[in-house]
């Protein structure tokens, strides 16, 4: 098989923080992500960037066309939001699902983003029904494989038997590496004492993490557990985050579903002193996806700013692009 070409891309999703504190514009954001050279794709997020997305105007449009250009980025991924809960009173049934997620296909046409990344809320029967409109538009939906939604989870499982049967070019998959994490990171830990949690209590928690069981299982134990030793409800919540959002998929699982990879999720959380992400193995990921014949993007993904406003961004995005850097100039070197 012949071996595949990974390039680097910046998610806006990194600067949350920054973008939040209403001290940058998003001009400021792409200006700033060139000067410090984090790639040469660009990857958006439609309900965070854009004012009433996903019914943009033309002035929008042009704006962000014009910043791609400006500022020398390709048009990656614009990443839709699927809440099939948005309204209080009942979740959106398919046909609902499916109309609430065409003119976000739609936006994606007319910015230009050649990938619309898409959600696992929505089931393998709303993505089929959106085939003939996604490949009208000429947009890829990338589904976004994000914990606890592994390559081999019940509803993944029914979606790579859709594409298999559909065989279409607009469907495809996004993995995110945080559902091949080998450690709870460290700002998550942080967090959890800054919100009180003994170290009992992480304890407890890791040793839960380690096991071969599904993520519901995984919050039944651990509940009963810790409210033992004192946790409050907001903590026992705190605590489940540690396995929604850190998922323990061997790296070599994702070669099953790389034909069918359209771009990936560079999630991270901080480094070492050696400029390492001491939860995520980047360098046998890179490995799995380039022997796989994966040929893409892999977009920053920072995560961090969720549990600690301690760090930069702009700064951790950085970092991570070194890492990457040099990730890949060891392989091409071999």
């Amino acid at each position: 098989m012949k071996k595949g070409n990974i390039k680097l891309a910046t998610s806006l999703f990194s600067y949350a923080y920054e973008w939040n504190s209403g001290q940058y514009t998003l001009e400021d954001m792409i200006r700033k992500t060139r000067e410090l050279d984090l790639g040469t794709g660009l990857e958006i997020i439609g309900f965070q960037s854009l004012r009433n997305f996903p019914h943009i105007t033309e002035e929008q449009i042009k704006e962000v066309k014009s910043l791609m250009e400006k500022y020398d980025f390709e048009p990656v991924a614009l990443d839709a939001n699927i809440d099939v809960g948005i309204q209080r009173n009942k979740l959106m049934n398919v046909d609902e699902t499916v109309e609430y997620i065409k003119p976000q296909i739609t936006a994606a046409q007319k910015l230009g983003f050649p990938i619309l990344r898409c959600q696992t809320t929505a089931p393998a029967e709303v993505y089929k029904k959106l085939v003939p409109f996604a490949e009208k538009a000429n947009v890829v939906m990338g589904i976004e494989l994000h914990t606890p939604y592994s390559v081999d989870h019940p509803s993944v499982i029914k979606m790579r038997e859709m594409f298999e049967e559909v065989d279409s070019r607009v469907l495809g998959f996004v993995p995110d590496m945080g559902t091949c994490m080998h450690a709870i990171p460290d700002a998550l830990l942080t967090s959890f004492k800054e919100a009180g949690v003994t170290d009992e209590m992480i304890e407890v928690t890791k040793e839960i993490w380690l096991k071969d069981i599904p993520t519901p299982q995984k919050f039944q134990q651990l509940g009963p557990t810790v409210a033992a030793m004192g946790a409050t409800p907001p903590q026992i919540g705190r605590l489940n985050m540690a396995f929604s959002m850190n998922g323990r998929q061997p790296v070599e699982k994702w070669a099953e579903i790389i034909p069918w990879t359209v771009h990936l999720h560079g999630k991270f959380y901080g480094f070492d002193e050696h400029g390492d992400e001491k939860s995520i193995d980047y360098e046998k990921i890179f490995r799995t996806f380039i022997d796989g014949g994966y040929n893409g993007y892999i977009a920053s993904e920072y995560e961090g700013s969720a549990f600690t406003d301690e760090f930069s961004a702009f700064d951790q995005v950085e970092k991570q692009h070194k890492l990457f850097k040099k990730i890949l100039k060891k392989i091409n070197a071999e």
